[in-house]
């Protein structure tokens, strides 16, 4: 994989109106990462005292987060209202040249803030809520 713009890194909700994906405007940087919980296993009898995972048993999450600026009034209301009702619906994450992650979330943090002598910003975190979906890149 060669370098990829971080703009194109995408973050969209799905629309309240039309069930279409609608790109959250204005973002500057947003992030990705997954986790997956290990479930140890060792005992007493573990080979060498090592510790032993037991193969796919821990809970896994997704967790993203993003900043920017408002641009776009109808992906700012969306934000808005689905933070405010405790909302999770449904998101697609684009990653340039990796694929499309489409899945619920629930937006678990908003803050605005803002200088006297520039623009109004926000940043928002979220949480996944259910399964993930993976949509790899087209070649």
């Amino acid at each position: 994989m060669t370098a990829q713009k971080g703009k194109d890194l995408l973050l969209k909700v799905r629309n309240q109106s039309d069930d279409a994906y609608v790109t959250v405007a204005g973002l500057r940087a947003r992030s990705i990462s997954f986790n997956a919980e290990s479930v140890d296993i060792s005992h007493a009898e573990s080979a060498g005292r090592w510790r032993e995972l037991l193969e796919g048993a821990g809970m896994r999450r997704a967790s993203l987060s993003g900043s920017g600026l408002f641009k776009d009034e109808e992906s700012d209301e969306r934000i808005r209202s689905l933070f405010f009702d405790g909302k999770i619906v449904s998101w697609q994450i684009i990653v340039p040249d990796f694929g499309e992650l489409i899945g619920p979330f629930q937006i678990t943090a908003l803050e605005y803030s803002g200088n006297h002598d520039a623009e109004v910003t926000f940043e928002l975190a979220m949480e996944s809520a259910g399964a993930l979906a993976f949509v790899p890149a087209s070649s």
